[in-house]
């Protein structure tokens, strides 16, 4: 379905209008660098929860996670169980507060900077902002190829030129604004996420006949599960694959276990807690953040494994088999086949929403990172200078290099590409960030020797163990 009409041009027009608005807000109330690099430490706690759960949950949740359950099946749905406990409770609870006072003690406006002060070290700062800067790119050109694809077959706009667009509306307010400009925004969008995902949720019932009627023709499903999967393990949509089987290892350790956790060391999440004035606003916060992750993960995992009983329904195939052997597509073609076309047009304004959301947030944390944590801090030895000019360039050049990304990466990748990063980040700064809040004992160079450790043998994992993951990275 390719929707060309003047209301949906209108639509994206007033959408376009006030997050430029929201964007100049931003601008005019970032007067000094905290201002730029923590929001002020002010933010009220609806947006930050909104703003922490559209930055986590973008368009590699729905269309790359959502198009792997519906390969793999409704096992994805312990992912969304950590998501939730690990990624909202434990962090909200346990992380936040502890984050929230130690960056205020020590004066940090990064996640790479809490580690270098906490340790009394530049090279902490200094290689944790160069690791942000260097990989973060690759989450950054997933998350553009999953909104620039469902533009492209929704709107029938060019890949390349949805890309290019997308990322330099992008570009002009997190560059100007800041991340008060990006948290303002990431609220707005994630408001838009959650009203658009729930209206999926009951259409896709609907259109299966309820929801006992749905879940049980996808498992009635089980036959059709292609030869290749099946020596793999899968089992079937509706259940786990085989203990110990291929799938089964690579649904646990790379997807439930690697983005579960590894949600924890995001260094875009863990800045946000330092962006609040107070531990009150951190539990207020786990209170619309618990439901708005539920509503985002839980939504994606069952609609896109439940998409298998709709195209077996109306065209007698699976979803791979739909899309082409191509999971990214699994999402678009069902939302585009199965949903009225005034939805589609929702669904492409939460699609935008929840790739701007995260996008915004990489941009600038890779920004503060080239500017803050490595021109800043390890090449100036700490001396002020043009550190928000600085910033504002590495945002540019990371973005270009987020481009390029998007361009060449393989079919297929947005979920393995995610759980990559997820990875990197559990490897290389979760060891240490918790002994950096909760082990006062923790030596600079037992931080050192953990970072070091963790971040080459993840990268020696990905590249010289697991085959796919190693051909993703070219």
């Amino acid at each position: 379905m390719v929707i060309s009409t003047p209301v949906l041009g209108l639509i994206i027009l007033i959408y376009l209008l006030v997050i430029f608005y929201l964007g100049w807000l931003g601008y005019k109330r970032t007067k000094e660098i905290d201002d730029y690099m923590v929001a002020g430490r002010n933010i009220h706690p609806y947006i930050l929860a909104l703003s922490y759960g559209a930055t986590f949950i973008s368009t590699s949740a729905i269309i790359g996670f959502g198009g792997a359950a519906g390969a793999l099946g409704m096992g994805l749905l312990w992912l969304a169980l950590m998501n939730i406990v690990v990624g909202i409770f434990i962090a909200f609870v346990l992380f936040g507060p502890a984050t929230r006072r130690m960056g205020l003690r020590l004066n940090a406006v990064t996640f790479p900077e809490l580690l270098g002060k906490r340790f009394e070290s530049r090279f902490i700062q200094g290689f944790s902002g160069a690791l942000i800067a260097i990989f973060m790119p690759l989450y950054a050109g997933i998350v553009l190829i999953g909104a620039a694809r469902f533009i492209e077959t929704t709107l029938g706009i060019n890949y390349d030129v949805a890309v290019l667009i997308f990322t330099v509306i992008i570009a002009a307010y997190v560059i100007t604004g800041g991340l008060i400009a990006v948290m303002y925004t990431d609220a707005l969008q994630g408001t838009l996420m959650f009203i658009g995902m729930a209206i999926l949720m009951a259409l896709t019932y609907v259109k299966l006949g309820g929801i006992s009627a749905a879940h049980q023709a996808l498992t009635d499903l089980a036959p059709m599960v292609p030869e290749a999967l099946t020596k793999g393990g899968h089992l079937g949509w509706t259940a786990m694959p085989a203990f110990g089987s291929p799938i089964w290892w690579t649904m646990i350790s790379t997807l439930v276990l690697g983005v579960g956790i590894g949600v924890l060391a995001q260094p875009q999440l863990a800045v946000r807690f330092m962006t609040v004035k107070d531990d009150r606003a951190l539990n207020r916060a786990v209170l619309v953040g618990g439901p708005f992750i539920l509503m985002m993960t839980g939504v994606a995992f069952t609609v896109g494994a439940l998409s298998n009983a709709y195209f077996y329904k109306t065209q007698g195939l699976i979803s791979i088999a739909v899309a082409k052997g191509n999971t990214d597509l699994i999402m678009p073609e069902f939302i585009n086949a199965a949903m009225p076309e005034i939805f589609v047009v929702l669904f492409m304004l939460t699609l935008l929403a929840a790739a701007m959301s995260t996008l915004s947030s990489q941009f600038h944390t890779m920004g503060t990172a080239i500017g803050h944590d490595f021109y800043r801090e390890y090449i100036k030895k700490g001396e002020a200078g043009k550190t928000v000019d600085v910033t504002k360039i590495g945002i540019a050049v990371t973005i270009l290099i987020s481009v390029v990304l998007a361009y060449i990466l393989p079919i297929s990748i947005i979920a393995r590409a995610t759980a990559i990063f997820f990875g990197l980040c559990a490897a290389a700064f979760l060891p240490m960030y918790v002994g950096t809040l909760f082990w006062k004992r923790m030596t600079r160079e037992g931080a050192i020797a953990s970072m070091l450790v963790g971040t080459f043998a993840s990268l020696f994992w990905l590249t010289f163990v697991h085959a796919k993951e190693a051909s993703a990275l070219g």
